[in-house]
């Protein structure tokens, strides 16, 4: 049985659904879990999915940014939270994915949305396009988060004739892992290791950019650095309890093709 969201785009309660959500306590644990802001339910799909991969991902993405660009959304008129207006998107692609492939769903305890592919999902305004990134070591800045990134950038406008958003996915960015670095800090490095700098140098200027490293982690990375030259960023990467990651940069590089491991897939 093939069983698919009604408009392929947004999770919606039971009623608009041509297949049907079925709250957690009437469907068997074998289907496939959703959250939705109403609650968690169990979406009905094919048993025998062909498994996602990174490629399969990024044409997805690419026909759904589409589909949701000119597809109006009655359950975000008026919203004004870009969170709930992240949050809405991701949840909705992770429920569309979830019908046509079978992969490793991610969680909050897995840190990121794709975990078997090593893809995290991000969706964020054009207006100001961020999002925060789990923290695991200052070492991120400098080489990458560890993961690749897969960021939709929206405009966001409301119909009151409607009374639905429209979302017009201006920018669908795919940034691999090794372009995950802070521009600015992998490029102070690499300016140090090209004028024949040393290790003091590294060191030295690694503090100057306030990573959160005491004294000893901050001269292993330095030494560290002096034999393994890091790949330049894409990235913005503000200190924070979170990674504070910006995109504009990103966008950029993405749109004028200038770089082999960022492109928008939209472009």
């Amino acid at each position: 049985m093939t069983c698919r969201v009604q408009s392929h785009i947004i999770p919606h309660p039971p009623s608009s659904l041509d297949c049907g959500w079925h709250p957690l306590e009437e469907m068997e644990l074998a289907e496939t879990r959703i959250a939705h802001a109403s609650g968690t339910y169990y979406l009905p799909v094919p048993i025998d999915l062909p498994p996602l991969n990174v490629d399969s991902l990024k044409a997805t993405a690419t026909e759904y940014s589409k589909l949701l660009s000119a597809t109006p959304v009655p359950a975000l008129f008026g919203v004004t939270d870009g969170k709930a207006v992240g949050t809405y998107v991701e949840a909705a692609f992770n429920a569309h994915i979830a019908t046509v492939f079978a992969h490793d769903q991610g969680n909050a305890a897995k840190g990121i949305d794709f975990p078997g592919l090593g893809v995290d999902l991000k969706v964020t305004s054009i207006k100001q396009p961020q999002s925060s990134s789990p923290f695991r070591d200052a070492t991120q800045k400098v080489y990458g988060l560890g993961y690749h990134l897969l960021v939709f950038v929206y405009d966001k406008t409301d119909d009151a004739e409607l009374k639905s958003a429209r979302l017009d996915i201006r920018h669908l960015v795919f940034i691999d892992g090794d372009y995950t670095a802070d521009f600015q800090t992998t490029t102070g490095i690499c300016k140090i290791l090209d004028t024949d700098g040393n290790v003091d140098d590294v060191d030295a200027f690694l503090q100057e950019r306030n990573l959160p490293l005491d004294e000893i982690g901050r001269r292993t990375l330095a030494e560290r650095i002096m034999v393994e030259r890091p790949q330049i960023g894409c990235l913005t990467i503000s200190n924070a309890l979170q990674w504070r990651l910006q995109y504009g940069r990103a966008i950029v590089i993405a749109s004028g093709g200038s770089s082999p491991g960022v492109h928008d897939l939209n472009g």
